[in-house]
């Protein structure tokens, strides 16, 4: 067969070698019998220096087709030779997604009907108004039906050179071509929004696709075309399989076929049924070749780590949830308004006990409720099939500019700008009732938005377990994970002993609650941080933007307390209308900002002692058996930074890392990254941090380290491989 193939291909080069018919056209212009030939620009004028697109459109007739850059199993590649009158710059072909035609045991990659070439070029800076800048494109290729006839045309264009003025109409003489060019852009296959991964198996290769929104129902055909002959044996059956985890293709092997670490190349051609139409959409693949034995290696690895989450046992996996949610209240994020309630209780040494059992209990409800509304949105969005896990929210801007907004104005009211009501039974206070029953329930939800973006030890298990289980299951385990988050302001208030001993109100109440203000401040000027690192520069003048608004209308809610009835509804109008002001310029902003291409805080620079992470990078390094240490972080995630900023940038670490030659990856889980998640779901994890080292060797198992981290634990566990 192999062969036979390589006839067939000789045949074509003898083809192109011999007499080729010729057509001149003096003209933008050209026809042979089986193709009419036109040369095509998105402008009719061009400036000095601009770029422009220029394209070949082919109109070939019924049942005759033109090939693709990889033509396939026989046929040649369609080829442009440009000339211009002054010296440009012109780039390589933009390659529309093509089709695929078989005859018999051959299996080509070409266009039928028409098809449009296009190219970008740089027009020469040198060029003078009035001035006439002349292309020439000579253009060759195979056109094929039973029989294969080479064919060559010459085009002309020529255009004036205008200085200072808008080039937006097509080229003189071809009106229609503009769209034609539009149409072959819009034909060009995008980067792969999925995880993508190549192996090898014991009969060729598997290609996964990780593209989880992509339905087999809405699926009609899916294609690999290589960019290269020889990768995989093309005139093989590509075996798909669809599942909600995505798509999975296997090839056989080729005649050149990839050796270990060697990157596959090409297009993933997916078409599918919108209404009633069918639709072709091309996607740019570029993934490794993970050997055999390394990729049984990873995947008992991963396995492994996902039946360890999958096995911990439904008793467990509450207990490590419980005792999770209790070390959350020593988290920077949720300390200050744990203390902060807790100070309400001094205030309150007139109510009964029964009264102050009450307090605890109904702040637990607000808790709870709390973790069952997350639960149910993690429920919901994983039976759409998304890709989430422990503090998921902080990846939306809007949430995050919504927190940020929040924590600024608990500052300035325990600053005392603005005081709803006389209670200090913390945030929520303005819909208390007299023993502050609201304001205990919402500020336990304050306790639940802020505890989000910390994650503390034993949680890591319990969340890759619930994550893995039933609704129900998963249910109960964010419950018990919210019990153990309310349970010591549950405790304080249900032992009299324990409240007994706080000191007597006082001026002292005041200072100190003004004291926490500040952690407040500190809340709000990280979140608009993450928001920098999130949608860039500009979400951050917004933010800063927002609460001079917010400040503004805690000054007017202050200030108009003392008026009349009427020009105090006059006063609360205008609050009102400040504030949805802020809320609609934040969320018209936001709502549609494209998350930064990469977070500041993975940005290497030359000096850094770090990688960013991709898929490919760790793939190459593992296959190379070289060893990796892995970081998965975000910005919103305070464990993150504190443990980068006392653990994995300590010189001793760092250069433990030099001396033994470990690679330091880290990934950015700011927004949402689908590499990632995959990635942390096959650890069990379902959010950062994730610290994970791969020891020197294609065999060796990689160590989990734990989420809060020391120079010690590090270096331990690094020393201990070797």
């Amino acid at each position: 067969m192999t062969r036979v193939l390589n006839l067939l291909r000789l045949i074509s080069l003898v083809l192109a070698m011999c007499h080729i018919p010729l057509v001149w056209a003096a003209s933008h212009q050209a026809s042979t019998p089986q193709v009419q030939a036109a040369l095509v620009s998105s402008v009719s004028k061009v400036a000095p220096g601009e770029e422009i697109t220029l394209g070949v459109h082919l109109k070939i007739i019924p049942h005759w087709h033109m090939y693709w850059q990889n033509p396939g199993d026989s046929g040649t590649v369609t080829t442009v030779d440009w000339q211009f009158s002054q010296p440009s710059e012109v780039g390589e072909i933009l390659w529309p997604i093509p089709h695929r035609f078989k005859m018999g045991p051959i299996v080509n990659y070409g266009y039928e009907d028409e098809v449009t070439l296009p190219v970008k070029v740089k027009v020469a800076a040198n060029l003078k108004s009035g001035e006439t800048f002349k292309t020439t494109a000579i253009v060759d290729w195979l056109v094929c039906k039973e029989e294969c006839i080479p064919q060559q045309v010459t085009l002309a264009l020529s255009m004036p050179v205008v200085v200072g003025l808008p080039t937006v109409a097509p080229a003189s003489g071809a009106p229609s071509h503009q769209p034609q060019l539009h149409q072959a852009l819009l034909q060009q296959p995008q980067a792969a929004p999925w995880p993508v991964s190549l192996q090898a198996t014991k009969t060729g290769l598997s290609l996964h696709v990780a593209a989880s929104d992509l339905t087999s129902e809405a699926i009609q055909d899916v294609w690999f075309y290589p960019y290269q002959w020889g990768k995989i044996a093309q005139s093989a059956d590509q075996t798909k399989t669809i599942t909600k985890a995505g798509i999975q293709l296997a090839f056989q092997l080729g005649d050149a076929p990839l050796k270990p670490t060697e990157t596959l190349d090409g297009v993933l051609v997916v078409q599918e049924k919108q209404r009633s139409a069918l639709v072709a959409r091309g996607y740019q693949i570029s993934t490794p070749l993970i050997a055999y034995a390394s990729a049984t290696s990873a995947a008992s690895q991963y396995t492994t780590a996902q039946a360890d989450a999958s096995s911990l046992g439904f008793t467990t996996a509450l207990l490590l949830a419980l005792l999770g949610g209790v070390v959350l209240n020593l988290m920077p994020c949720v300390f200050p308004v744990l203390s902060i309630k807790a100070l309400s209780l001094v205030s309150h040494e007139h109510y009964s006990q029964r009264q102050i059992l009450a307090q605890g209990v109904v702040y637990t409800l607000g808790v709870l409720a709390s973790f069952a509304l997350l639960a149910g949105l993690l429920i919901a969005l994983k039976a759409g099939g998304a890709e989430i896990g422990w503090g998921f929210q902080y990846q939306s801007p809007l949430f995050v500019i919504a927190v940020a907004y929040l924590m600024f104005a608990v500052g300035l009211s325990l600053s005392g700008v603005f005081s709803i009501g006389g209670s200090t039974a913390g945030v929520g206070s303005a819909l208390a009732d007299k023993p502050g029953y609201a304001g205990s329930f919402f500020t336990g939800v304050l306790a639940t938005v802020v505890a989000t973006p910390c994650t503390a030890p034993f949680m890591a298990a319990a969340l890759g377990y619930a994550l893995t289980q039933s609704s129900a299951k998963l249910m109960l385990v964010f419950l018990s994970l919210g019990l153990g988050l309310a349970l010591p302001y549950l405790l304080l208030t249900a032992w009299p002993a324990l409240h007994r001993k706080l000191p007597k109100p006082g001026v002292w109440m005041e200072r100190t609650k003004q004291i926490f203000a500040f952690p407040m401040y500190l809340a709000a000027v990280w979140l608009v941080w993450v928001l920098a690192q999130q949608v860039g520069a500009n979400g951050v003048a917004v933010a800063l933007g927002g609460m001079v608004l917010i400040a503004f209308a805690a000054w007017l809610y202050n200030t108009t307390r003392l008026i009349s009835l009427k020009n105090q509804i006059a006063a609360n109008v205008g609050i009102a209308l400040v504030l949805v002001t802020t809320l609609v310029v934040s969320y018209a902003y936001l709502g549609d900002a494209t998350p930064e291409a990469a977070s500041q805080s993975v940005k290497a620079s030359p000096t850094q002692y770090w990688e960013p992470y991709t898929p490919e990078k760790l793939a190459i390094l593992l296959a190379e058996g070289k060893p990796v240490f892995l970081n998965f972080t975000a910005a919103w995630c305070i464990s993150c930074l504190v443990n980068e900023r006392v653990a994995l940038s300590q010189p001793e670490v760092t250069n433990a890392f030099q001396q033994k030659g470990i690679t330091y990856l880290k990934g950015d889980w700011t927004n949402q990254d689908a590499h990632i998640t995959n990635l942390l779901s096959k650890f069990g994890r379902s959010g950062v941090p994730l610290y994970v080292f791969y020891p020197a060797g294609n065999n060796a198992k990689p160590i989990e380290l734990p989420q809060i981290l020391t120079p010690s634990i590090v270096l331990s566990n690094i020393r201990s491989s070797h």
